[in-house]
């Protein structure tokens, strides 16, 4: 019997299977495609390295405003996707590394739940039986792809599994939905030179982050010649011509040589015996603080639990239910949970929003600043203006920030600690932060108070 068995190999399995092989758990691994998930396989890794490709190209032709000339400039897109390729095998290569480390046993294949209590769970997969203890449920999401009339058999219809596996640019592209895929593809492919046109159904872009960030990032790319189409809904779609009606009711037409759908994802909960255990589901498996199911002797960790669709609160979710199955206190926090759109420039947020906190009924005060108050942003993005906004709460405590420029995500990590640690405005300002970082902007910001 093993004392763990885990189903899915992304950023909550194989995390929690390294940390319980670790702890000197007997672990087994079911994964049916490869090691990482999505997320190193179709999602995080490969889109950021497509987007590194981009901007490498964004700096070489956008030179002259640095007084840097250069002539000739072009790209290969099959040597981009190459080496988006080359990148995942590495990083796959040592997830697997790690998991012959840490003893933890990896079958290739689809397991299912065939059923048990709360002493056992009854697994099989390849034509075997695994016996475990317990259980971690970590199978992901998957792209949702809305009921659009002509959208299924469509061949130009791409979702993100698809589109990181092209070899060959397209001619132009219509994405439907202005999330964090949406604009991050917007963005890949707009600076290659390709046209690209969004329709969103909500008034803004990138929904559930900073709306002023949001509508400056929408503002740049349309300078840019991405085309908007907001508070739109798609009717349907026609080989290469999408038809969708604005807020008016008029009906519209856009077409492009591939048409990318990024309606969001949604839980994987079905094909692999959940129905056969007790286990309660709301948007997702539903869990407590400690990760665990209804079921005392089952966890959930990821974006199966319907909650916070992003790798890093994935693997946390993992670090928290391998905690409790050893005896542990951890609990989830989700109050600091950063989200990041590799854009060019990047977005980044955590905590509250200015929306989120009205609609709260949160007292918060506003810190705001343009990133060009850092000397380091004004030195490192010509024409560039960005932005940071610091939510305090009545105490004085970070509650939430969000920026808007270069780059932020390597930054971002500082407002988790100041919210994870409860710091207050003055906390902060007696940190020293090196001259000359971007960084240095949450600081100023804050002096404004």
């Amino acid at each position: 019997m093993y004392d763990l068995a885990i189903i899915g190999g992304g950023p909550a399995g194989h995390v929690a299977a390294e940390n319980a092989g670790a702890k000197g758990m007997k672990v087994v691994l079911f994964e049916k495609r490869e090691l990482g998930g999505v997320c190193l396989n179709e999602g995080c890794i490969p889109t950021k390295t497509l987007l590194y490709s981009a901007k490498m190209y964004d700096h070489a032709t956008g030179g002259k405003k640095y007084g840097i000339t250069a002539e000739g400039v072009s790209y290969e897109y099959k040597k981009i996707a190459d080496r988006k390729t080359k990148v995942v095998r590495k990083l796959v290569a040592g997830i697997k590394m790690k998991m012959e480390t840490h003893n933890v046993e990896v079958v290739r294949g689809e397991a299912f739940i065939k059923g048990g209590n709360e002493n056992h769970i009854e697994i099989s997969c390849a034509g075997a039986e695994y016996i475990a203890e317990r259980l971690l449920i970590c199978t992901g999401s998957e792209a949702f792809v809305p009921p659009i009339p002509g959208i299924e058999g469509n061949e130009a219809v791409i979702t993100n599994r698809e589109i990181i596996a092209l070899t060959e640019a397209p001619q132009s592209i219509v994405i439907i939905g202005g999330g964090v895929i949406g604009m991050e593809f917007a963005s890949f492919y707009n600076s290659l030179g390709i046209p690209v046109t969004v329709i969103e159904m909500m008034p803004e872009i990138l929904g559930g982050m900073d709306c002023e960030a949001g509508e400056m990032l929408r503002g740049i790319y349309a300078k840019r010649g991405v085309k908007f189409h907001m508070q739109c809904k798609v009717a349907r779609i026609d080989g290469n011509r999408v038809y969708f009606t604005g807020n008016e009711g008029e009906e519209e037409c856009v077409e492009g040589e591939k048409i990318l759908v990024s309606a969001g994802r949604r839980p994987v909960l079905t094909g692999y015996g959940l129905e056969n255990i007790a286990i309660e589901t709301e948007r997702g498996i539903k869990v407590n603080g400690r990760m665990q199911t209804s079921m005392k002797n089952v966890y959930a960790a990821g974006d199966v639990t319907g909650f916070s669709m992003l790798a890093h609160t994935a693997s946390r979710e993992a670090e928290v239910a391998v905690s409790h199955m050893t005896g542990g206190t951890d609990e989830m926090r989700y109050n600091a949970i950063p989200g990041v759109v590799y854009t060019n420039p990047e977005v980044s947020g955590i905590g509250f929003t200015e929306e989120q906190a009205v609609k709260a009924g949160i007292e918060y005060r506003l810190h705001k600043l343009p990133m060009t108050y850092s000397g380091r942003f004004v030195a490192e993005n010509e024409g560039v203006t960005g932005l940071c906004k610091i939510l305090t709460d009545k105490e004085g405590k970070v509650i939430g920030m969000h920026m808007l420029g270069n780059p932020s995500s390597e930054f971002i990590s500082t407002a988790s600690l100041a919210i994870s640690c409860g710091m207050s405005v003055e906390q902060i300002k007696r940190c020293v932060f090196p001259h000359p970082t971007v960084s240095e902007i949450i600081k100023e910001t804050l002096l404004e108070a």
